[in-house]
């Protein structure tokens, strides 16, 4: 049995902007006696919209998205395990690249989810992007915002060096002081909000343990995973696609972007929002729609 922490219900009561009512899961194979939280908003028919949220985010990224793909269809916006409402492993060796993509794929098996937008960004798109392949039938959309396939075939980057220093000398990482620094456009109650579902150091493993998951090396676990991931968005991918890019981003740059782009078959030109840093979803009101609109101009 993993030990686990569980982030008090209390702590996420009145958070602004994020209304929508808990969903769990604590069947996931695999995953005896970890609990995993995802909202679940909109109406059945139609379209799902998967949101996956990377590091050290949690679901509360897309509040501002969620309402608009909830006119369209139904949202389905997990947390991670150690991230939000999801339970939280407390031992920093469990986070591994297999042991949260393993969670993905359980999830959507689960939710038996069709006709899917996948939604993502940071982690959300590491990890996010390698799932369509194994199941092809199920994904129809793309939404790629400030993310990338870790290959390990390319230097990481010295903005990411940067991050990844940073984080290893900040075992108890300021949440709210980083969401503030990266996004700010957040009032205060909003940055506090990211660091609801971290009462302290003890339930921050997950946080801690992320950018040490990045693929550095051609041999790294996740890797090879993420080369034929690459392939097959070059290749096989036959669904729409839609790119925003945080044009302030200090650790995935435009040109990063257009990169991952060029690996994606009939991907169209990015959608850049200058102000906007790598938590691009907090301009996402208009992406969502921009999104949308494009979707059903083709």
């Amino acid at each position: 049995m993993i030990k686990a922490l569980r982030t008090p219900d209390e702590r996420f009561e009145a958070l602004p902007g994020y209304p929508f009512a808990p969903h769990y899961r604590d069947d996931l194979p695999g995953y005896a006696g970890l609990r995993m939280h995802h909202l679940d908003e909109g109406r059945r028919e139609g379209p799902v919209f998967l949101c996956l949220h990377g590091q050290p985010s949690w679901s509360y990224l897309y509040r501002k998205m969620l309402p608009v793909f909830a006119e369209a269809g139904r949202v389905v916006a997990p947390d991670l395990f150690g991230f939000g409402r999801s339970d939280k492993p407390v031992e920093d060796e469990i986070y591994t690249f297999d042991f949260h993509r393993g969670a993905l794929l359980a999830l959507v098996e689960a939710l038996d989810l069709t006709d899917v937008t996948l939604v993502c960004q940071d982690w959300g798109g590491l990890l996010g992007l390698t799932l369509p392949m194994v199941a092809p039938a199920r994904y129809k959309r793309l939404i790629v915002m400030n993310t990338g396939l870790a290959t390990g075939e390319q230097p990481l980057g010295p903005g990411f060096e940067a991050w990844k220093l940073f984080n290893r000398s900040q075992p108890d990482l300021p949440i709210k002081d980083l969401m503030e620094r990266a996004s700010p456009i957040l009032s205060e109650a909003e940055a506090e909000a990211y660091a609801a579902p971290f009462p302290d150091q003890s339930y921050k493993a997950g946080v801690r343990r992320f950018p040490e998951l990045v693929p550095d090396r051609p041999d790294a676990p996740g890797a090879a995973i993420s080369r034929q991931a690459r392939d097959w968005w070059q290749t096989a991918w036959a669904g729409q696609s839609f790119m925003a890019v945080g044009g302030a981003d200090p650790v995935i740059s435009v040109d990063a972007m257009q990169g991952l782009r060029a690996h994606i078959r009939g991907c169209p030109e990015p959608t850049i929002i200058p102000e906007a840093g790598h938590f691009v979803q907090e301009w996402g009101e208009p992406i969502a729609r921009a999104a949308l609109a494009a979707f059903a101009a083709r």
